[in-house]
């Protein structure tokens, strides 16, 4: 597993019962969370900002305990993101993923180093609200920033914006299979891919999307829209029961034209516990 470490404003401060209690700059939430599989006593409350309850009926909704901004600003070294409360328990971050943008602003980096010149374009997929198009574009890279929620990707011009990048993000709002379809016929290419997809999902004109069937089709397609020597390619997933192997097997197969390696692992957060809590899986494909 790997942990992101280097937070200063983000805290797990206890997990048991299905919960996790974080601290989010000064802003303390209560939510569930799956890999908590674990019993101990119920969570001291005293200290806790909202409660996010889950409804019978679907869905659930957060229980303000004590009042806070409706919005606030967090920090992970020089990068800034605004989080909120929001539905189905989000806050428009996940902090594990610090652990992706430290490894894919040191590649972009050093391939700067190694040729200032060079142009690195960026294709992000299933983008959200932009954590890592701010850190790939505020390493010097060239970021074309997709997804299908018109407000997730007004977030990741704001987020970025607070990260004191004006330019280097394309913003578009569209469904990601559609998009990489038209790109390829375009002839577009890029040096790295980056995709966080969802389990399930609904494009802006109702497009269904299910990983068990389109993941390796999109991931397949936009191995068309690399360059020769392409930087990385990395794909995140939450979905319950998809192993890093999985993940790993899928790069191997579609990017074996290409030279590099594969990586997969698991990605967590550690907690004041002394545990790592695990956050998803990751797979990553290294150029040479």
């Amino acid at each position: 597993m790997k942990t992101a470490d280097d937070w200063k404003e983000y805290k797990i401060l206890a997990t048991a019962n299905g919960m996790k209690k974080e601290n989010w700059n000064g802003v303390v939430l209560l939510r569930p969370d799956p890999q908590v599989i674990w019993q101990g006593a119920d969570l001291d409350t005293s200290d806790v900002n909202a409660v996010y309850r889950r409804s019978d009926r679907g869905g659930g909704y957060w229980d303000v305990k004590k009042q806070f901004p409706p919005e606030w600003v967090i920090a992970y070294k020089d990068l800034r993101f605004k989080v909120k409360p929001m539905g189905f328990k989000h806050t428009g971050l996940f902090p594990e993923q610090a652990v992706n943008w430290d490894a894919m602003r040191s590649l972009i980096e050093n391939a700067k180093k190694r040729d200032p010149e060079r142009e690195i374009k960026i294709l992000n997929l299933f983008a959200y609200t932009g954590g890592a198009s701010v850190a790939c574009a505020k390493s010097g890279a060239l970021v074309t920033h997709v997804d299908a929620a018109r407000g997730m990707v007004e977030r990741a011009g704001e987020n970025a914006r607070l990260s004191g990048i004006e330019g280097g993000i394309r913003y578009i709002v569209d469904d990601c299979m559609k998009f990489v379809a038209r790109e390829q016929r375009r002839g577009n290419r890029y040096d790295a891919v980056i995709m966080d997809p969802p389990s399930y999902g609904r494009g802006p004109n109702g497009e269904m999307w299910k990983i068990e069937d389109n993941l390796y089709k999109i991931v397949e397609i936009c191995t068309k829209l690399l360059k020769e020597r392409p930087l990385f390619f990395l794909i995140n997933s939450y979905t319950t029961g998809l192993q890093p192997e999985a993940l790993k097997n899928i790069l191997k197969l579609t990017l074996k034209d290409f030279d590099g390696e594969v990586e997969a692992y698991e990605v967590g957060i550690p907690t004041a516990e002394g545990i790592n809590l695990p956050c998803g899986a990751s797979g990553m494909f290294l150029g040479r």
